[in-house]
C-alpha cells in the first residue's frame, strides 16, 4: 500500500508556498492569528468550532492542529467529541436536506412519464 496521503511531514512543504508568495502567506498567517485571538468567543470555543469545521471539510491536518490547540485551551475530550458529533449531524443533514431535491426530481419524472402515456 502507498504511503499515507496525509503524512504530517508533508506540511513542511508549505515552506515552498511561503517562498513563492511571501506576502500572501504572511497575510494568511496574520488572518488566522487574528481570528483565533480570544474575543467575544473564548479561544476554547473557537477551537471547538474549528474541530467541527475540520471534520466537515475533511482536513486531517486541521483536525490534528485544532484538537491539540483545543486541549491546550482547556477543552475536555467530551467537548471535543461533542463538537465532532455536531459536525457529523451537519454533514449528514446536508444529505437529508438535499433529499427534497431528489424527491422533487422523482415526482417530476413520474409526472412526465404519466403525461407521455407511460
Amino acid at each position: 500500500m502507498a504511503e499515507c496521503f496525509y503524512h504530517p511531514q508533508e506540511s513542511k512543504r508549505l515552506r515552498r508556498l511561503r517562498e513563492l508568495k511571501p506576502e500572501m502567506f504572511r497575510g494568511f498567517v496574520e488572518f488566522e492569528r487574528t481570528v483565533f485571538q480570544s474575543g467575544e468567543l473564548p479561544l476554547k470555543v473557537k477551537e471547538l468550532i474549528a474541530i467541527a469545521t475540520a471534520h466537515i471539510t475533511q482536513c486531517p491536518y486541521c483536525i490534528d492542529v485544532h484538537v491539540k490547540r483545543a486541549k491546550k485551551a482547556g477543552a475536555t475530550d467530551g467537548e471535543i467529541a461533542e463538537a465532532i458529533f455536531v459536525a457529523m449531524t451537519l454533514r449528514a443533514g446536508g444529505s437529508f436536506a438535499h433529499a427534497a431535491i431528489a424527491m422533487r426530481a422523482a415526482e417530476e419524472a413520474a409526472a412526465k412519464t404519466e403525461g407521455a402515456g407511460g
